[in-house]
């Protein structure tokens, strides 16, 4: 389906590659003006803002580490000069590491947790003062479906995921009377960098979902668009499971 995005300005964070840029990609076919924020790789950064102004729309990459509120600070203040507004907030930056918990040393919980949760929290709050005076917004925030199954190898991660649900919930019921949705999707597998499986793998796994085979970034995409979407006005604080049937709480 197909929105009217035109003179809309959205954000997206980790939109270099995976989930983000596809998100990135989908939102720009629909006409929104894309800022897209990455934080190591520049090289595909730089292969996606490409693609974007290939498409015909505006835009601007920026490298910013979004657990850091100093640096999100000065990124909101540059882009409100360049873009004069946001009206879509999608918080997809995520890391995970495969370790125990017996393995896991503070330092990398509180770096999951600082760059999937804490993240999500600055961000947010920088660029939701702006939606609150014009009132329009639309914030999408990328969870997980171990947020609900928990894993047995990457506990930060799941914890993280959970947060974000709670953190969804409560800016949605604080800022709803100002017109702005605060929504979540968690996706299951999904073929990014992040999921790497060999063929066997892919089978096994894709055996276990009912429509039988791994997401795609699309579906992902095309979620946020919806939910970015006049469509989706009367839904707020909601969790969308995009993830073929995997899990169904």
């Amino acid at each position: 389906m197909n929105y009217d995005f035109r003179d809309k300005v959205a954000i997206v964070t980790g939109a270099s590659r995976g989930i983000g840029r596809g998100i990135a990609l989908e939102l720009a076919k629909n006409g929104a003006n894309i800022v897209g924020i990455y934080l190591s790789n520049k090289k595909m950064a730089k292969q996606t803002y490409d693609e974007i102004r290939k498409i015909g729309v505006d835009g601007d990459f920026f490298k910013c580490d979004v657990s850091d509120e100093t640096e999100v600070l000065r990124l909101r203040n540059r882009v409100l000069e360049n873009f004069g507004n946001v009206d879509f907030l999608i918080n997809n930056a995520g890391i995970h590491q495969h370790l125990k918990s017996w393995e896991l040393s503070l330092k990398d919980w509180k770096k999951v947790i600082d760059t999937n949760l804490t993240s999500v929290f600055i961000v947010t709050k920088a660029f939701m003062l702006g939606m609150m005076k014009q009132k329009f917004g639309r914030i999408v925030n990328i969870s997980s479906c171990v947020a609900y199954t928990g894993t047995d190898h990457e506990i930060h991660y799941a914890a993280s995921k959970a947060g974000i649900i709670a953190v969804t919930k409560s800016f949605a019921l604080e800022i709803a009377k100002y017109n702005i949705n605060v929504n979540a999707i968690a996706p299951g597998y999904i073929a990014t960098d992040m999921v790497v499986l060999d063929s066997k793998e892919e089978k096994k796994v894709s055996r276990s979902i009912p429509k039988r085979r791994i997401g795609e970034p699309d579906d992902i995409a095309k979620t946020v668009s919806f939910l970015c979407s006049d469509g989706a006005d009367y839904i707020t604080g909601q969790m969308f499971h995009v993830n073929g049937g995997l899990v169904m709480p």
